[in-house]
């Protein structure tokens, strides 16, 4: 079930959600540094060394860091927008309403409308039920007489490894979590 390992640099920023056979790769290659996780993630077996008379064998823990420095600072790149992750970071709420709904009931919508030149951007999107963000139309939250309860951010690298929530095992949310700023809306466990 949980099959992704999450990739850190040697200090510990995530860098990305790797499969199995490539943390393999990193444990055979003696790129891992440490490791992290209340148990290994999955035990894979080769082929039978002769001279040794026995399996080679690699656990792959849940949380691995690798040697060396990562190419990109990964601080300076926001992370990619999609409705999934909004939702996500602004807790299934109308930014408009307050109410709570499904994802699919929720929308992308722009603070400054997309016709004025506003981007689709985290400082410029909150998720919205249909009927605010038709009430609110092609105009700013000002003009439409509709308050912001809640003002747009963009997530850390901790937040959008959570934010993708792709079934991750308990230890490595609450690894993430525990990194987590002090003003996140994210929940500490999900």
């Amino acid at each position: 079930m949980h099959s992704h390992v999450l990739q850190l640099d040697i200090q510990g920023t995530p860098q990305a959600w790797i499969s199995l056979e490539a943390a393999a790769l990193d444990y055979a290659t003696g790129s891992v540094a440490w490791q992290h996780g209340e148990g290994p993630l999955a035990r894979l077996r080769g082929g039978w060394n002769v001279a040794a008379r026995r399996r080679s064998e690699i656990e792959i823990y849940p949380i691995i860091a690798l040697r060396g420095t990562a190419r990109v600072d990964l601080f300076t790149v926001p992370p990619l927008v999609t409705k999934a992750r909004l939702c996500r970071r602004d807790r299934f709420t109308c930014a408009y309403c307050g109410q709570v709904f499904a994802e699919r009931d929720l929308q992308c919508e722009h603070i400054i409308p997309e016709s004025r030149g506003g981007k689709a951007s985290w400082m410029n999107l909150v998720a919205a039920c249909g009927p605010c963000n038709r009430a609110k139309a092609d105009r700013t939250p000002e003009q439409a007489g509709m308050p912001l309860l809640y003002l747009p951010y963009v997530p850390n690298r901790f937040e959008a490894f959570l934010l993708e929530a792709r079934g991750i095992r308990a230890d490595v949310h609450d690894w993430l979590a525990a990194r987590l700023p002090r003003g996140s809306r994210l929940p500490r466990l999900q």
